[in-house]
C-alpha cells in the first residue's frame, strides 16, 4: 500500500463527497499500518442487462481502492433488484422476477471486468443473506429506523407532500440495502449522488449493529448523451461498456459540446492535468470541440475494446460520417421479388419496433434508400441501401423471399 496522504489524494479525485473525510482518513491508515485491507463495496441491481459509461463512473473509482490494496466487493442486488430502488422516482418501480433478475445478473458478471480486476474483485449477491431472513429478523430491521427519518428523503418528501402513494416495501429498500453493509462489514460505500440518503443509512444500521460505521463516497452523476438527463439505458441516451466500438465512438461524438467537460472528467482515461488543460481550452474558445470529442471517443473505446478496435472505429466514424461512405460490413436483408412496403422491411429487418415506430421514423425523415429521402410510408423498396438515422445500415437485395 503507498501511504495513507498519497492513497487520500488518490481516492479524493473526482469524487462528489467522502463523509466524513477524517474517518476515510483515520481507516487508511489503520490498514496501512496493521496490512488489513479496507472492505469497499457497491451495490448494483440487476434491472437491465447491460452497465453503461454512467455505471462505469463508480466503478473506475472502485478500481483505484483495488490498486491501492483494498479488498473490493462488487455486490450484486438480485435481492434489491426485486424490491426496486425508489431512488428519484416519482411512483413505485415496477418489481421485476427472479428470472429477470438472475439473467441480468450474469450478464453484470461478464462486463465488470472491462473495468475491475477479475483477480481481486469479490463478487456477491446479497440474496445470500438476504433471502434466509425470518419474518422476525426483518421485523427487527425495520424497528431500528424511524417513518420521520425516511420522510427526510427528498423524494419521499416530495410524494408524500404530493398526496402520491409510497409503499412500505420502498421504505424497506434502504433497510435492505443498508442490511448489505451490515453482513459485509463494509468500511466504505460508493455510489452516485443521488444514492447519498441510502448509504447513509447504512452507516446508522451499522451503529444499530455495533459496527464501526462506514465512510461513504458518492461520486457525480454522467449525463447521457443528451448532455441534460441521467444517463439510462431506459432514456435511450446511454453508452453502453459492451456497446460495439463502432457504436461507442459514434455515440460519443453525439454529445453536446457542452457535456464535454463532465464526460472528460467522469470518462476519459486523460491524466488530470491532460482534463485541466482540454478544459481550459475549451472554455477559452481556443481548440474546436470535435478535436476533443474525437479524443474522448478514441480514449473510450480504446478503454473497453483494445487500441486496435478504437482505430478502427475512427476510421469507421470518418468513412462514414465525414466522408458518408457507406460501411463495407452492413447486413444484407433480401427482399421478395416484387419487394415490400417500407413499414414492413424496418420492422421486419428490426430496425423498428412496431410499425407506429417505422411510420414515425419515416415522417421525421430519417429514412434514406442510396441517399434518397423516403417520403410515403407506403413506398414499396427493392434494392438499395437503406440507412436509418445516422448510425444504421441495411443491403437490400431482390431474390425469391425475405
Amino acid at each position: 500500500m503507498l501511504p495513507p496522504k498519497e492513497q487520500l489524494e488518490i481516492l479524493r479525485c473526482g469524487t462528489e463527497e467522502i463523509i466524513p473525510l477524517d474517518e476515510l482518513e483515520r481507516k487508511l491508515i489503520h490498514a496501512y499500518k496493521s496490512g488489513k485491507p479496507l472492505v469497499v463495496k457497491q451495490g448494483f441491481d440487476p434491472t437491465a442487462p447491460e452497465l453503461h459509461l454512467g455505471h462505469a463512473v463508480t466503478l473506475r473509482k472502485l478500481r483505484d481502492f483495488q490498486r491501492l490494496g483494498h479488498d473490493v466487493v462488487f455486490l450484486i442486488g438480485d435481492f434489491t433488484g426485486m424490491i426496486g430502488d425508489p431512488s428519484g422516482r416519482s411512483e413505485m418501480r415496477r418489481r421485476l422476477t427472479q428470472a429477470e433478475v438472475s439473467a441480468n445478473a450474469e450478464t453484470y458478471k461478464e462486463q465488470v471486468f472491462k473495468i475491475l480486476d477479475p483477480q481481486s474483485t469479490r463478487i456477491e449477491f446479497n440474496s445470500r443473506w438476504c433471502s434466509p431472513l425470518r419474518f422476525a429478523e426483518v421485523l427487527d430491521l425495520t424497528s431500528r429506523y424511524t417513518v420521520a427519518r425516511m420522510l427526510e428523503r427528498d423524494d419521499f418528501h416530495q410524494r408524500y407532500n404530493a398526496n402520491r402513494p409510497i409503499s412500505i416495501l420502498e421504505f424497506l429498500y434502504p433497510l435492505v440495502q443498508a442490511y448489505d453493509s451490515v453482513a459485509l462489514g463494509a468500511d466504505v460505500e460508493l455510489g452516485g449522488t443521488d444514492q447519498k440518503f441510502n448509504l447513509l443509512v447504512g452507516r446508522d444500521i451499522q451503529r444499530e449493529f455495533g459496527q464501526e460505521p462506514q465512510v461513504v463516497m458518492t461520486m457525480p452523476i454522467l449525463p447521457g448523451t443528451d448532455g441534460v438527463e441521467k444517463m439510462s439505458k431506459s432514456l435511450g441516451n446511454h453508452i453502453g461498456i459492451h456497446d460495439a466500438p463502432e457504436d461507442m465512438f459514434g455515440k460519443t461524438m453525439s454529445v453536446p459540446d457542452r457535456a464535454l467537460p463532465i464526460f472528460l472528467q467522469l470518462a476519459s482515461d486523460f491524466g488530470p492535468d491532460r482534463i485541466r488543460d482540454s478544459i481550459a481550452s475549451l472554455e477559452r474558445g481556443e481548440v474546436n470541440p470535435s478535436i476533443v470529442k474525437r479524443a474522448l471517443a478514441y480514449d473510450i473505446v480504446r478503454q473497453y475494446h483494445g487500441e486496435e478496435a478504437a482505430a478502427g472505429a475512427q476510421a469507421h466514424f470518418d468513412r462514414v460520417f465525414v466522408r458518408h461512405e457507406v460501411p463495407d460490413d452492413i447486413p444484407e436483408f433480401v427482399l421478395p421479388a416484387a419487394g415490400l412496403p417500407v413499414v414492413q422491411v424496418l420492422v421486419a429487418a428490426g430496425l423498428a419496433v412496431s410499425n407506429g415506430e417505422a411510420r414515425r421514423l419515416v415522417r421525421q425523415g430519417a429514412v434514406t434508400v442510396d441517399g434518397r429521402k423516403i417520403e410515403s410510408e407506403s413506398e414499396t423498396l427493392s434494392a438499395g441501401v437503406l440507412k436509418v438515422g445516422k448510425r444504421r445500415f441495411l443491403r437490400l437485395g431482390a431474390g425469391e423471399g425475405r
